[in-house]
């Protein structure tokens, strides 16, 4: 009969970790971490409201955002931190304070501290890790990072590395680190599923830019756009253009050409003048006829990619631009 229980214990538990999956909870708390090691604040702004009002708690943001200093450095810290403050100045009854902080014990005792850093580094990591080539940070991620920041009573050590992995998800040149992340969130209580859930979440709902086609170098075309883009040669007479959140070129015209759009990241929009927007995702072609006026970029809360080449070319084709897509007229699009 105990073997029979143990047995049901066991497939319990394993079914309720399959079952695993990312909440609303987790991609409140996600957002608010990518943009925040970003230093987008103006992102940032409308992610806070969304994590608030899926069931993070204030006190929980508190904490995502003073633990990645660690991470991204103070100012990002404390300019995400001012963001919330700025929120709350219109708190909603339906924003949850948290549970009380509490001062943890450990603070006051360098060695439980030290101690405590070093078990949950090594369970993070999955064996024992000892930095010895530079002795100075093997002290700072074992006594303070994993020791003072991980001690915290406001977010679990799973919910922890949910935090982390989406801030380094917005970085570039992290990737040792965000593998190692991505595992140590695992070894930490999430399952596989929801990790992978997580690092496709963020890339389908812009927040990370993650994409085959190279990003390029800053547009050459870049005063004819409203934003950053960027822009790469991938061959074939076909070009990769890379749009930053809120960026889109303007108003233009291809005279005796076709141009084609392929969008392979990211949400943007396309407009012909006199019609209705339409929305890009990865897969959407078209086909922009020759002499119609029209723009394209992304969309406000997302990166965007678009391969582009021309087609039909006729003898004395060129590109004629023209004014900026007005600010009304984008903050319009939804």
């Amino acid at each position: 009969m105990k073997r029979i229980v143990l047995l049901f214990i066991v497939v319990l538990t394993m079914t309720t970790v399959k079952s695993q999956t990312l909440s609303e909870r987790h991609k409140g708390l996600a957002a608010c971490a990518c943009l925040m090691a970003q230093g987008d604040m103006e992102r940032l702004e409308p992610a806070v409201r969304m994590a608030l009002d899926k069931g993070v708690t204030i006190n929980e943001l508190k904490e995502a955002f003073s633990q990645l200093y660690a991470y991204t450095g103070f100012p990002r810290s404390l300019n995400a931190l001012g963001v919330l403050n700025k929120v709350l100045e219109k708190k909603q009854t339906n924003w949850q304070e948290g549970k009380p902080w509490t001062r943890p014990a450990e603070w006051d005792d360098a060695k439980k501290a030290f101690e405590l850093g070093v078990k949950n580094q090594t369970q993070l990591s999955g064996r024992p890790f000892n930095y010895d080539f530079c002795p100075q940070d093997d002290y700072y991620l074992k006594a303070h990072l994993f020791g003072d920041i991980f001690v915290g009573n406001q977010l679990s050590a799973a919910d922890r590395e949910i935090v982390t992995v989406a801030a380094l998800s917005g970085l570039e040149g992290v990737t040792p680190q965000l593998a190692a992340h991505k595992q140590g969130a695992v070894n930490m209580g999430n399952n596989q599923q929801l990790v992978d859930e997580l690092s496709a979440w963020l890339n389908s709902e812009g927040y990370t830019l993650i994409s085959k086609w190279p990003k390029g170098e800053p547009n050459p075309y870049g005063k004819y756009f409203i934003g950053q883009s960027f822009l790469a040669d991938v061959g074939g007479g076909v070009m990769n253009v890379t749009f930053e959140p809120k960026c889109r070129n303007n108003w233009h015209v291809h005279h005796k050409q076709v141009q084609v759009l392929i969008c392979v990241a990211g949400r943007g929009w396309y407009q012909e003048w006199g019609k209705e927007p339409v929305q890009m995702t990865p897969g959407t072609v078209i086909a922009v006829p020759a002499e119609v006026k029209h723009w394209h970029g992304a969309q406000k809360d997302s990166w965007f990619q678009h391969l582009t080449y021309h087609k039909d070319v006729l003898e004395g084709a060129s590109n004629e631009w023209l004014e900026p897509v007005d600010d009304t007229t984008y903050q319009a699009l939804k």
